[in-house]
């Protein structure tokens, strides 16, 4: 069975979807309804602008979107999904991709939630920290060792075994490093984002997404799409909804969705959009699979 998969945040870089928009008729029509929706010409900032430019936030999930959907919608009769899943931003992508969401309407999603999720970086310092070599059982016993009101730091990304990303606020996620690599984790290595995503301080921007959400017509999908917050495949609206407000303070539980989706029948993964991180991922989940990208 196949299963179509869509990157976040992170995989951009400049160039992405040039050659998409100058040989693709349909591509070229995609993006340039997208410059009108966004009211900027995106298209020019991820083709020809900087590494800077691009790391806007208001730039950058958009960006990573674009492309990712408009490669899977290109491929007309090829792109024959029995189910999708995405990483984080990514799950907006799988969602229009399974035809859950429009084209439009998940733009709309993904420009609020970038503004959204900008705000409340800025109400807090807050960072993220990726966590090699250690049982994520032993990552969430220690988190929850020093996680406390106003001192925040939580698992944020089960990425693959052996490699989880952290959390919180900045004082808190240096404590929690330096004791998991006191604890014996290989690497405890900050990174380099603008808040603490898939944790509780993204609350205001939950709050603020949610209102998006509930007015946007969400469809049942022409497959299932396997959700962050659980891992499971969901095909229902109204769960669809619900999942997608509760992932901004969630965890990303993407070895769950890349096991439920090979426990239900998926042997080859092919991701769609920038780079090739979930593909690794997937390779260190099982090594049985098949897994590569759109362009392969």
């Amino acid at each position: 069975m196949k299963a179509f998969v869509f990157p976040g945040q992170g995989a951009q870089f400049v160039g992405m979807g040039k050659d998409l928009y100058d040989n693709n008729p349909l591509a070229k029509q995609l993006f340039e309804k997208a410059n009108e929706i966004l009211g900027y010409r995106i298209t020019d900032i991820m083709f020809e602008g900087t590494d800077e430019d691009l790391r806007q936030t208001k730039v950058t999930q958009p960006a990573v979107f674009l492309h990712s959907v408009i490669s899977a919608l290109c491929m007309g009769d090829n792109f024959k999904p029995d189910m999708t899943a995405g990483h984080s931003l990514g799950e907006f992508s799988a969602l229009v991709a399974a035809g859950a969401l429009s084209f439009e309407d998940g733009l709309r999603l993904v420009y609020a939630r970038a503004m959204a999720m900008q705000k409340a970086c800025e109400a807090a310092p807050s960072t993220m920290a990726a966590i090699v070599g250690m049982d994520d059982e032993k990552i969430e016993e220690i988190c929850a060792g020093i996680n406390k009101e106003g001192y925040v730091v939580v698992p944020a990304n089960y990425n693959c075994p052996g490699q989880l990303v952290i959390s919180g606020n900045v004082e808190a996620i240096e404590e929690a490093c330096q004791v998991i690599k006191e604890a014996g984790a290989k690497r405890a290595l900050p990174l380099k984002v603008g808040g603490a995503f898939h944790s509780p301080l993204m609350q205001p921007a939950k709050d603020e997404l949610q209102a998006a959400i509930e007015k946007t017509d969400i469809n049942t999908p022409k497959c299932p799409v396997y959700q962050n917050v659980d891992g499971k495949p969901h095909t229902d609206p109204a769960e669809i909804k619900a999942n997608l407000i509760a992932q901004l303070t969630s965890s990303v539980r993407w070895t769950q969705c890349v096991q439920n989706m090979i426990a239900d029948g998926a042997d080859d993964f092919t991701e769609c959009g920038p780079g090739k991180a979930l593909q690794g991922m997937i390779g260190r989940i099982d090594r049985n699979v098949n897994a590569h990208s759109i362009e392969e």
